[in-house]
């Protein structure tokens, strides 16, 4: 075959792909905006529950145990909760059964432990609450959280239509080179709502609602620090643990992050202004939590409904 002949049947091979790539490109749905996605928001309302749910989690150890369990202590009476939990998991190595989940045995060791998927399959939950991997950035370009997010509530609602489907946004390490309030700032929009929220969305289903914990916390870190600190947290780290050598752990939340965290949650899933709630809890193992006191409470459950009913992808009316 001469030279000629191979550079014209080459031509022709990289005008097929590029044919197909482009009638793929055309043929693939495309996210909607961020208008769009509002829209969305507003065609499909949440009435708030009457009484206590049922809720499934499925995460890792920024879900831990801890906080569902401080979750159901504030709840009304009838809520109950299930979880899944690994070590740093994504939703896709939860998905796919050839994956690892790193320290599945130690981290479901406990009585509110169910399989996930039969579980989210079962129609049993009011809610089902999903958690990504972090570095979010990692998850996004590597773990497909798009891809996983929408399996997860396809899974869902093919237990319940009426089954409600939430992301939880959860935070960077306080080391961030980029900065730990930055991140928290531009990623909201940039990678939870562009890059994994709305390319999830299924047009003909209620879209996912996201528990801005992030957002609360970058909220409340602000208002502490414009105040020079509010009983127990005089800065953000104190909303983190410390390790057994007395070193800041740099991702794990303390009994006082805990608290805010399931005060987001409370707020979110039953659409209730969280102010006066009970601040002296118990951890999942039963011993008594640290409670942020009462004016540390009380600027938490402010901080908590001011965010999330300032955000129409929580399903919470203004």
């Amino acid at each position: 075959m001469g030279t000629s002949s191979m550079i014209w049947i080459g031509a022709g091979i990289l005008a097929l792909a590029c044919a197909g790539a482009f009638w793929a490109l055309r043929a693939a749905p495309s996210s909607p905006n961020a208008e769009e996605m509002q829209a969305a928001y507003r065609a499909a309302p949440l009435a708030a529950p009457d009484g206590g749910l049922q809720v499934y989690h499925l995460g890792h150890s920024l879900v831990g145990r801890d906080m569902p369990a401080m979750l159901q202590q504030l709840a009304p009476e009838g809520h109950g909760h299930h979880s899944q939990l690994g070590w740093g998991t994504s939703l896709r190595e939860h998905w796919e059964p050839d994956l690892a989940i790193n320290g599945f045995d130690a981290e479901n060791d406990h009585p509110a432990f169910r399989p996930a998927r039969e579980a989210i399959a079962s129609g049993a939950y009011d809610a089902i609450v999903l958690t990504e991997m972090v570095e979010i950035e990692d998850a996004i370009n590597y773990h497909k959280s798009p891809f996983y997010l929408k399996k997860w509530a396809k899974l869902a609602r093919s237990g319940g239509a009426d089954t409600r489907i939430y992301l939880y946004e959860t935070w960077h390490h306080l080391d961030d080179p980029a900065g730990w309030l930055e991140r928290l700032d531009r990623d909201f929009e940039g990678a939870w709502q562009a890059r994994i929220l709305r390319p999830a969305h299924d047009p003909d289903a209620a879209p996912v609602r996201i528990i801005p914990a992030g957002q609360v916390m970058a909220a409340l870190v602000r208002r502490v620090e414009a105040s020079g600190g509010i009983g127990p947290v005089q800065a953000k780290a104190d909303l983190f643990r410390l390790n057994e050598d007395g070193s800041q752990d740099m991702i794990h939340l303390n009994d006082l992050g805990h608290y805010l965290v399931a005060l987001t949650h409370y707020a979110v899933l039953y659409h209730r202004d969280p102010t006066g709630l009970p601040h002296t809890l118990r951890r999942a193992d039963g011993s008594v939590a640290q409670s942020p006191g009462r004016d540390l409470a009380l600027a938490m459950q402010e901080t908590v409904w001011s965010v999330v009913r300032g955000m129409p992808s929580t399903g919470v009316a203004r």
